[in-house]
């Protein structure tokens, strides 16, 4: 089954020329009420919010992606997403100015280091787009940019000084808000550490400035691979005309994509939504990997979902979507206590030797395991604990 996908048109006295230039997109940002009033409706309390949110989280928003929310053809959810709300000022059930703890994670200030093997590098605090329920307000939109030439060398020495370090994942901010030569310098560099396997880039650039993804990006990407994309699309309607192209250029030269989504409240959080953006996702052969709870950062309150709601949306789907359309449901433990997999229980009954389930679908079964004398270690695992990379 083919998708016909929305295609979002420059309002009136822009040209096509610049509408598809992601430097005129960043160029004309949108970050005021007047500016926002020519893509959509604003009420009263939403033209405050911007005079009162701004001072808690940065407000910025390409055309493109305000269009697409807004325009002809509103999307009240897509809304949700980039406009400031008054709510952002009430005091929530719970809010952590650094809700991952990635503060007492960070060896330099560029680095967090929460995991054996990986490594975050923020390698900028800019967005092209500012979420309004980003999990990293601590840090970004605070107009630090690039790191320092002295900031950027102890990242490198961090993760040089640390064997361990296998995967390195750019971040920030959007490491795609870069300059082409820029991006390939910081790829360039990690990959010639000798121990790191591969980079993984995480952004929302297919989703907010799409046309920021061209042959030259990706051939920076063919040059220093193996490189690994995880997108941020939440909604259907983000998959457009424009973001598939994008998605299609990427996969088409050798990059895997994968779609890391956030479970909001008003947004998305319906099966429905959820299942609808998965088939498109695959559609254009990227894995719907992740389905996140929202952190509990500052004025997030009304974008969150409660756990049991999340847990039921992931359950209904169970089965009835297939495995490569299902989003490993998860949430961070606030103040860095990792992901935790959140997996719905079908788990009825457990003894010594057995345990009994119920799919899906209702049919029960007993499944037991085989006598533990049975069980043997693989004889090559010593070789396998201590490999180290070549």
């Amino acid at each position: 089954m083919g998708y016909e996908f929305y295609k979002v048109e420059p309002p009136p006295g822009v040209s096509f020329e610049d509408w598809m230039s992601w430097k005129w997109q960043y160029r004309n940002s949108l970050s005021t009420a007047e500016q926002f009033q020519q893509y959509m409706e604003l009420s009263e309390d939403q033209v405050l919010a911007f005079e009162k949110a701004r001072a808690s989280f940065n407000i910025r928003v390409t055309p493109y992606y305000a269009a697409l929310a807004g325009g002809s053809d509103p999307v009240p959810g897509i809304q949700r997403i980039l406009m400031p709300d008054l709510k952002e000022l009430s005091l929530g059930a719970q809010q952590m100015l650094d809700p991952l703890g990635e503060n007492k994670n960070r060896p330099t200030e560029r680095i967090v280091h929460r995991y054996p093997d990986r490594v975050l590098f923020m390698v900028t605090d800019f967005c092209s787009v500012y979420c309004r329920y980003c999990t990293r307000k601590h840090f970004t939109g605070k107009d630090q940019a690039f790191p320092s030439k002295d900031e950027y060398t102890r990242a490198l020495d961090y993760i040089a000084n640390h064997s361990e370090i296998r995967e390195v994942i750019l971040s920030g901010g959007d490491p795609l808000t870069l300059g082409d030569a820029r991006l390939e310098k910081v790829l360039s560099d990690v990959q010639q550490i000798p121990h790191v396997d591969l980079v993984r880039i995480g952004s929302r650039i297919p989703t907010v400035a799409p046309m920021r993804i061209s042959e030259e990006l990706v051939n920076i990407f063919r040059r220093n691979k193996p490189v690994y994309f995880m997108a941020h699309f939440n909604h259907p309607r983000e998959i457009t005309q424009e973001s598939a192209h994008a998605l299609e250029l990427l996969v088409d030269n050798g990059v895997p994509v994968f779609n890391q989504m956030v479970l909001l409240n008003g947004v998305n959080n319906h099966p429905a939504l959820v299942y609808a953006l998965s088939r498109r996702l695959l559609s254009l052969r990227v894995k719907p990997y992740y389905m996140f709870q929202v952190d509990p950062s500052e004025g997030t309150d009304h974008l969150r979902t409660s756990i049991e709601q999340s847990e039921s949306i992931q359950k209904s789907l169970w089965g009835k979507a297939s495995g490569l359309a299902m989003p490993n449901l998860s949430l961070d433990i606030p103040d860095g206590g990792g992901k935790a997999p959140l997996y719905p229980d079908f788990e009825i009954h457990r003894t010594q030797h057995s345990r009994t389930y119920t799919g899906w679908d209702g049919v029960t079964a007993e499944y037991i395991n085989p006598a533990k004398e049975t069980l043997i270690k693989p004889d090559d695992v010593s070789f396998y604990e201590n490999e180290t990379p070549s």
